[in-house]
């Protein structure tokens, strides 16, 4: 039961409220509109079904409609569905603040389901809840030899949503086998299908009048396994097939949840420790070998800076090696100038057994060339079919994606076929440190200094420590839902995410203004190069 109280305007309100539970519905529900009422009662009543084991929100939102300008937002309210006892009737009241006079009153009643319990995979922060793949099958008739006809099938909140099929001639059906949709069981599924349209004759008024069938599927009350069919036409039947998918715990997910290193990650270590003990011993003259409990864990971290940062990393690392250090280490983590340092050490499996004066010289050369040659026709011609090879993969492309080719042109002398999942090789035996590239994840509307998310990648897995979400390496980009990887794209080539990697996406300028408005040294910072020259002449 919903009711809600304004005081008094000084025209008349017409509302309704907005109920939205999204760990329930994809859907969401809304009231009738009471026109013309300052104490409208609504007296409707709405079913959600829950799991308790995530956290379920209640949005609950009153607007006042308004058919020439978007309708007025009057009251927003959140409330957590946990707070609410078993089995027994409550009334609450909603005001958006303590001091306001409107409220809005809600009647709730919390009940145990019947029926089976939804089996869930969940690590504390992101939830894979259970799924069912429905195949849907049009079973020709009779044959028509000119005609075309265009079914079009949604299953709202589906990992596919809205596919179309298309009845050719002599039938040919396109796509040729089953259409699938991957939905969540317990989030009260639909399948909406939109049949051809038909051209009927009415005998009474001498016309043809056109009609469209939109038959609706509560996808639950299908019986698992049992073919059904939903829809027999002239020409043909349309028949449905619900199967459930497995998912009683994390091993049957393509995604690995949790806050633990991979299982790759800790035999890498195992094997790391034999070098960096053998370092420590050599470096300090120990006299007995260390003990696993008695090797420290030491990292290198970097940060950006385009050419600057590369070649100060590659120094570091001579140094480091010179000095006998860098076995040592066990990981070096790196972004944007850095990673190009990084990506191109590791296409040699034993890089740090050996001396670097060769790696270090070829990055001298391809440091110093000329830089003009990225914009000529030909790169040109080389970007946008490379763009177009991705984009038939699969990706969406962007501009990053051309800045990764760009990168390509001024660190290699042609095209760079390599991978970051390649990169296991270099660590096979542990005779490297394990290297970590990060990005920052952003979100429109929201600058870097309000949200910001560290994606880490490795050669065994990315992902974002923050949620406990990992996926293979060679699966990254590829399209998962609930975990399960249902579109699989070929793995990028190491161009791609070296655009990723580049710091340069993550600052905009409304930082640099606030930066230069906030720090008293800004412009000493900036200027104090040509401070100094000025001072020396």
């Amino acid at each position: 039961q919903l009711s809600v109280l304004f005081p008094c305007p000084v025209t008349q309100a017409d509302c309704y409220v907005s109920l939205w539970l999204p760990t329930a519905t994809r859907e969401r529900s809304r009231t009738k509109t009471v026109r013309n009422s300052n104490n409208p009662v609504w007296n409707e009543t709405f079913y959600f079904r829950i799991q308790s084991q995530v956290k379920n929100v209640l949005e609950l939102t009153v607007y006042d409609e308004d058919f020439a300008t978007p309708d007025d937002h009057l009251l927003c309210a959140l409330f957590d569905v946990a707070k609410l006892p078993i089995e027994r009737t409550v009334i609450l009241y909603f005001k958006p603040s303590p001091q306001a006079k409107e409220e809005l009153e809600v009647e709730f009643k919390l009940e145990a389901a019947s029926g089976p319990h939804e089996v869930i995979a969940t690590n504390g922060v992101v939830v894979c809840r259970e799924l069912c793949c429905l195949e849907v099958e049009v079973a020709e008739k009779m044959q028509q030899k000119s005609s075309k006809k265009e079914l079009s099938l949604t299953v709202k909140g589906s990992f596919e949503g809205t596919q179309d099929i298309m009845l050719g001639p002599d039938g040919v059906t396109s796509p040729s086998g089953p259409t699938k949709f991957h939905y969540i069981k317990y989030a009260e599924p639909t399948l909406d299908v939109m049949l051809p349209k038909k051209r009927r004759y009415h005998p009474w008024t001498c016309k043809y009048s056109t009609e469209t069938g939109s038959p609706v599927v509560m996808l639950n009350s299908l019986p698992m396994g049992r073919k059904t069919t939903i829809a027999e036409e002239k020409r043909f039947d349309l028949n449905v097939t619900a199967q459930s998918c497995n998912c009683s715990c994390h091993q049957d997910l393509d995604m690995r949840f949790g806050f633990n290193l991979c299982s790759e990650e800790m035999a890498f270590l195992g094997k790391r420790k034999k070098y960096v003990a053998s370092a420590l011993k050599n470096v300090f003259h120990l006299q007995q070998d260390l003990q696993d409990c008695e090797v420290p864990v030491v990292a290198i971290i970097t940060t950006g800076g385009g050419l600057k940062s590369m070649t100060g990393l590659y120094g570091s690392l001579m140094g480091l090696k010179k000095l006998n250090l860098l076995d040592c280490v066990t990981y070096i983590s790196g972004l944007s100038g850095t990673t190009w340092t990084m990506a191109n050490l590791y296409r040699d499996a034993y890089w740090s057994q050996k001396d670097l004066d060769w790696h270090i010289g070829e990055a001298q050369k391809h440091a110093t060339k000329c830089k003009m040659g990225c914009f000529s026709m030909d790169r040109m011609k080389y970007y946008n079919k490379q763009l177009c090879q991705r984009k038939e993969e699969g990706y969406r492309t962007s501009f990053i994606d051309l800045w990764g080719l760009m990168i390509e042109y001024l660190l290699n002398d042609g095209k760079d076929p390599h991978k970051l999942s390649e990169q296991q090789e270099a660590l096979c035996d542990g005779q490297n440190p394990l290297p970590i590239y990060v990005s920052v994840c952003v979100r429109d509307n929201y600058s870097t200094n309000d949200f910001k998310e560290w994606v880490e990648f490795t050669p065994y897995e990315v992902g974002l420590l923050k949620y406990g979400a990992f996926v293979r390496t060679e699966h990254f980009g590829s399209e998962f839902f609930m975990g399960r990887l249902l579109k699989k794209i070929p793995e990028s080539r190491i161009c791609y995410l070296q655009g990723m990697w580049s710091s340069i996406f993550s600052v905009n300028l409304l930082q640099i203004w606030g930066l230069s408005h906030s720090s008293e040294d800004f412009w000493k910072r900036w200027t104090q190069d040509r401070i100094e020259e000025v001072g020396k002449k």
